[in-house]
């Protein structure tokens, strides 16, 4: 009786697990196919609904780069990893809709999370292009220039250095030993991301643009270009800078020493100093000493500009030889014809240079 009692207890207990193990599994199927449900009724609304897109307005800032030859594809991708819009077919769904939509090239400043139209019509808006600008003043030195350029464009110095050691990166005439001079002095708007090579590129195309607005030809551009820069770096105001060439040729054509303090500066790398020692005019192995060395320096000194370039082709007519600026400080400059005379104006400028001791250098 107790065998059976125990054979019973157990059949009952089998039965029992057999249960809830059919309950179980009806239960997984159960679970299995609301997920499979909700998961193609989402499908279905992707389907119809379109694809992902933010609902906007949008937050925060970003730049985006569209960089040249990149096609709608493209941008799409680079506005989804900057997270600008949801999807890349939110995007490109708008392009394939109107073939006549040109995206151009440059930097654009957006926000993140917009809807694809807005931010399309950001890329399209001018007002949202992201410009560099800087300014070259004339009569400025390579290193002047390239710290100007680091500070205002974000491009390392170096950059611009390692270029220019290698003259043949650049559209200047085969006599130039460097790019000095050709680097033409005015306001620059670039696109932000602007190599070093491009803002070089760029610089130089002005100044050929400069030269045949002039109307200097190939031949003569980097004689102009050094003599220029002289007459850059010497006159102050206006008015003298055809004084100051005339000075410049009527030396010249008579084989006279330009003897220019500037040159001799340039050639030492003390370019703040508004004069130089009886030693520094001596040294023959400045190449850019006019004292030792006649005629014009071997290169240009600085950046000539506009002024500089038409003083040099249209010298104002006058028999001056001598010339010095006797108050630093105003600019005020006098021409003299004979040594004599122009002793007189440097007694008055050795006499600023008393009174003022911090201007000799």
């Amino acid at each position: 009786m107790a065998g059976r009692r125990e054979r019973a207890r157990l059949e009952r207990k089998a039965r029992a697990r057999r249960r809830i193990i059919g309950w179980s599994i009806a239960l997984v199927v159960v679970i299995g196919l609301s997920v499979a449900a909700v998961w193609g009724v989402q499908r279905l609304a992707e389907r119809f609904s379109g694809p992902e897109d933010y609902p906007g307005p949008g937050t925060g800032e970003v730049v985006v780069q569209v960089q040249s030859g990149q096609n709608g594809y493209d941008v799409a991708a680079t506005l989804v990893e900057e997270d600008v819009i949801a999807s890349a077919e939110a995007f490109t769904d708008i392009l394939v809709a109107d073939p006549s939509i040109q995206l151009h090239p440059g930097a654009f400043r957006l926000q993140q999370q917009m809807p694809a139209q807005a931010a399309l019509d950001a890329l399209l808006d001018p007002a949202n292009k992201v410009e560099l600008r800087v300014t070259v003043p004339e009569g400025y030195t390579l290193p002047q220039v390239f710290e100007r350029l680091e500070r205002d464009l974000g491009i390392p110095k170096q950059e611009f250095v390692q270029l220019a050691s290698d003259v043949s990166n650049f559209d200047v005439p085969a006599d130039a030993l460097n790019i000095e001079g050709w680097l033409f002095p005015a306001t620059y708007t670039f696109d932000d991301g602007v190599t070093a090579q491009g803002v070089l590129d760029t610089m130089i195309a002005r100044q050929h643009q400069a030269l045949e607005q002039h109307g200097v030809s190939a031949d003569d551009a980097q004689r102009v270009i050094t003599f220029a820069s002289l007459v850059q770096r010497e006159a102050r105001y206006a008015d003298d800078f055809g004084k100051v060439a005339r000075v410049f040729q009527n030396r010249l054509d008579i084989n006279m020493p330009l003897q220019s303090d500037a040159t001799v500066a340039y050639g030492t790398g003390n370019l703040h100093v508004v004069t130089t020692t009886r030693e520094e005019r001596a040294d023959a192995s400045n190449a850019y000493n006019t004292y030792a060395h006649p005629g014009l320096p071997v290169g240009p000194i600085g950046a000539p500009g506009d002024v500089a370039i038409q003083a040099v082709l249209e010298p104002t007519e006058g028999p001056w030889l001598y010339f010095v600026t006797v108050n630093p400080e105003t600019g005020e400059t006098v021409f003299s014809e004979t040594y004599e005379q122009h002793q007189v104006a440097v007694q008055q400028f050795q006499q600023f240079l008393r009174d003022n001791p911090g201007w000799g250098g």
